[in-house]
């Protein structure tokens, strides 16, 4: 019996899908999302039925019937901290990412896309690697000041596959490597993996700036402009 998976990634700017039997990839698509459509809504959330139009659009022109799929795995959004690996969707997680995220960030948007198809697949959906996967020693929560702790939030899902791509095509597992990913996106993220965990990282907002974040900026320059009364808190966060 083969298992046929549809996964949905959904970033800053394009939600990913692919088609899998197996693990052979049967199609793929990035569907793209121009600035001219993303600001034409106010929150990420808001965002979501045209995602997931944009995704049953896409399987409909494939023709494929989704009653044929096995499950539908999502990227983990802004949930609180929790170890990497996979999690049953249900209407608990959904409410988090939904109504009460830890922050607004457009992997919020796959847990609701992948219930919505897998519910009427009649087959469970899963989230993968969550943004928000913390497996952080304590030193690594270390900063300059000791009310701003340092916090475990990257691009787990493509690092960690990278990795163990990478692991995979050395003969080694990925449980017993060290290795730095670098993932270039909508935002930047740096991981170190040691021995199968994200030990530590650069967070999208810490390093390089990048198309969808201002990485990291004077902070003096900042505290001006937060106080300078040309910007409310919405706008300074975008």
């Amino acid at each position: 019996m083969s298992y046929k998976i549809l996964v949905i990634n959904t970033g800053s700017t394009s939600t990913k899908i692919a088609l899998y039997e197996d693990e052979k990839e049967v199609f793929t698509k990035s569907l793209s999302h121009p600035d001219d459509l993303i600001n034409k809504f106010d929150d990420v959330q808001d965002q979501l039925n045209m995602r997931l139009e944009f995704v049953r659009s896409y399987l409909e022109e494939k023709e494929f019937d989704i009653k044929e799929l096995s499950c539908v795995v999502a990227r983990g959004g802004m949930l609180l901290p929790v170890k990497s690996g996979a999690y049953v969707v249900n209407e608990l997680m959904l409410d988090r990412v939904e109504n009460r995220p830890v922050m607004e960030h457009a992997s919020n948007l796959a847990a609701p896309i992948a219930y919505d198809i897998a519910k009427e697949a009649g087959v469970p959906s899963y989230i993968y690697d969550s943004v928000m996967t913390d497996e952080f020693p304590d030193i690594s929560r270390i900063s300059g000041m000791p009310d701003i702790p340092r916090n475990s939030t990257s691009h787990v899902l493509n690092t960690r596959a990278m990795a163990i791509k990478y692991a995979k095509s050395i003969g080694k597992s990925y449980n017993s490597l060290n290795i730095i990913v670098a993932h270039l996106g909508g935002g930047i993220s740096i991981n170190l993996h040691h021995n199968g965990q994200i030990i530590d990282l650069v967070s999208d907002d810490e390093g390089p700036f990048s198309p969808e974040r201002a990485g990291r900026v004077p902070c003096r320059q900042l505290i001006n402009l937060c106080y300078s009364g040309e910007f409310d808190k919405k706008t300074m966060q975008r």
